[in-house]
């Protein structure tokens, strides 16, 4: 008979703080999501705000939907935007497919001056616009059928993006059924667009426009300018195939157009490439999405872009996060050198720097108390010179790098789709950016830069089906995330701290929203606690942590040649468990087996009888800047 051995095993408490690089983020679904969804409607893409009566308009599939904005199951009202037979046949007989593409997918959403809404939908690919009003718990619309061409996408999985500044709608989409001109246009008044030249736009995809406030307080007399992101096929480029970069472009608000050159177009359109470094990448990325955010407290000069980028080819399957400055990005417009169209022998057009003279005005630039001061108030008031030479010649040659010459953060997996950026105080009362980033598989992932380092704080499933986030929104007002997929809408609190049950896993989640309270023993939101909570943002320092009391020794038998489990429940999922066996660290073999809940010896022997074997943990280091 094979005699018994004794094993002494002791259960302690976090102790070594050591670090492991590149370790996996765990993806978990998440209790207290809130899900909107109707049977038999899809393409829950558009989403509009409206803290003032406490809603989150939906546009959807032929549907708008109003519904409680501290929880989006619950519908307030509805209206329904259907397309007849007659367009529904004449969709068809156009070659689309009447079941999906000949529809109406709404695709514009935005409050107007007077409380009203303007929306617009594809209409079954004859775009058309309408006013919207919530009045006596329902939403009306005003049938007055405006023309939607150059405001909405005809197709509606085309990429499009659109902006609502004091009732001006600026749109980025195509004027035709083809998708074949591309425009950005402002509407409805004084309309204004960009002229249909490669040169202008080459085969674009937009991407997201932003208003800047660089009117206010300028020492210049300066103008408000519209911001535009998107991708398009490079003509600058002397290479065989088709090259895609990203572009960021801008106009200016005050824009009339020319009085002879560049009649109802706009004299300030100029673009720039974006650059967003992954690593040793062969083709540029292409950007995604963009988010702008500013700090209402400070000047334009400091507002940030955060911005999303995949791979152009299927050879990878990383996403980056690039932040660039509104203050560098303005300074390669209102400073920087243009590239010009030169014709070479071989008959194709090469782009290089503009060395000529440069006429004043300056081309582009919008109208400041320089101008005003030679005379010129408008633009319609710009000589042909200027004017010819900005039509020509809307490139600028530097290209504009992020903050810090690379990606704030890259990662593999899931391509990202939207990101959105909500600014937070943290017990250190230094405030951090959190980041958002929905991505192809229906998932949000949540992340910090902590001076340099990217920390990923979690990684939600949202949706039962891996289906893409189309759209990300947040409201101050109820401290909620809100996505959309196509099918349906989910609010998220950017809070989710209760589920962390003990003080190690609390501190060790580095989330600058969340904090261990040792009153009431739970880890609460910053936000909603009045006592001291313990934190540690920067270094994930669990030792903070009250000190529990030791367990006890456990004695184990165990046959020679038997096998035995010893359970070690892991505190948090951000810890590391670590054996060790008379003060000397285990590493799996084939008698030791590491599980997820303890530890499996096999062929107990000899070596085995009257060791200790300790279980404890360590904090567990996410990713790095660049960590794949």
């Amino acid at each position: 008979m094979h005699p018994l051995l004794s094993l002494c095993v002791v259960w302690l408490l976090p102790m070594a703080l050591a670090l492991q690089e590149n370790s996996p983020v765990d993806t978990f679904p998440r209790n207290g999501i809130s899900l909107f969804h109707e049977e038999g409607i899809f393409n829950y893409s558009t989403l509009l705000l409206r803290e003032d009566l406490g809603l989150l308009i939906i546009g959807a599939r032929e549907a708008i939907y109003a519904v409680d904005l501290h929880n989006v199951s619950k519908k307030f009202a509805s209206v329904k935007w259907e397309v007849t037979q007659k367009q529904r046949d004449d969709c068809r007989n156009k070659g689309k497919n009447p079941e999906t593409e000949c529809k109406n997918y709404i695709k514009i959403l935005h409050e107007m001056e007077d409380t009203r809404m303007y929306v617009c939908g594809t209409n079954a690919f004859d775009p058309e616009c309408d006013y919207m009003s919530y009045t006596n718990g329902k939403l009306n619309l005003e049938n007055k059928a405006e023309d939607g061409k150059g405001k909405c996408p005809f197709d509606p999985y085309q990429k499009y993006a659109s902006l609502m500044v004091e009732d001006d709608l600026y749109s980025a989409t195509s004027m035709n059924f083809l998708g074949s001109e591309p425009v950005l246009i402002r509407s409805p008044d004084v309309s204004i667009r960009t002229e249909f030249k490669s040169t202008w736009l080459n085969e674009p995809h937009f991407v997201s426009l932003a208003h800047m406030l660089e009117s206010v307080n300028s020492a210049t007399g300066d103008d408000d300018k519209v911001y535009l992101f998107f991708s398009e096929t490079a003509v600058e480029c002397d290479c065989y195939n088709k090259l895609v970069v990203s572009r960021v472009a801008r106009v200016c608000r005050g824009d009339l157009g020319g009085e002879r050159t560049l009649q109802k177009k706009w004299t300030s359109f100029l673009k720039a490439r974006l650059e967003c470094p992954v690593l040793e990448s062969q083709l540029p990325y292409i950007i995604q999405d963009a988010y702008h955010w500013c700090d209402p407290d400070q000047p334009w000069t400091e507002c940030l872009f955060y911005t999303i980028f995949t791979p152009q080819s299927d050879t990878s399957d990383l996403s980056a996060v690039c932040m660039y400055k509104a203050l560098d990005i303005s300074k390669v417009f209102s400073e920087g050198k243009y590239k010009t169209p030169v014709a070479v022998e071989t008959s194709f057009v090469k782009w290089v720097m503009y060395s000529g003279e440069v006429p004043s005005p300056r081309p582009g630039a919008c109208i400041d108390n320089a101008a005003r001061k030679a005379g010129i108030n408008q633009t319609l008031d710009l000589p042909d010179q200027t004017l010819q030479f900005v039509k020509n010649r809307p490139l600028m040659d530097q290209v504009i790098q992020p903050v810090g010459g690379k990606p704030s953060l890259v990662r593999k997996g899931a391509m990202f789709t939207q990101i959105i950026v909500n600014q937070v105080q943290a017990a250190d009362e230094k405030m951090y950016h959190v980041m958002f980033i929905g991505t192809e598989n229906g998932t949000i992932v949540k992340a910090v830069n902590y001076d340099g380092e990217m920390f990923i704080i979690e990684e939600v499933h949202v949706f039962k089906s891996s289906e893409p986030i189309k759209i990300l929104r947040f409201s101050m007002v109820t401290d909620q995330l809100y996505a959309g997929s196509d099918s349906g809408v989910v609010q998220i609190p950017l809070a989710t701290c209760e589920r962390s049950s003990s003080c190690m896993d609390c501190v060790l989640n580095r989330d600058p929203y969340c904090g261990w309270d040792k009153k009431s023993g739970k880890c609460v939101a910053l936000s909603k606690s009045q006592n001291k909570l313990i934190q540690s943002v920067q270094n994930g320092d669990a030792s903070l942590c009250p000190k529990s009391d030791p367990f006890a020794p456990v004695n184990q038998s165990i046959w020679i040649g038997g096998n035995l489990k010893l359970l070690c429940t892991n505190p948090s999922n951000r810890a590391a468990t670590i054996w060790e066996q008379d003060k000397q660290t285990l590493s799996p073999t084939r008698r030791h087996h590491f599980l997820k809940d303890g530890l499996l010896i096999l062929n107990a022997s000899d070596s085995d009888a009257g060791c200790t074997v300790v279980c404890q943990w360590s904090a567990r280091k996410q990713m790095s800047t660049q960590a794949l």
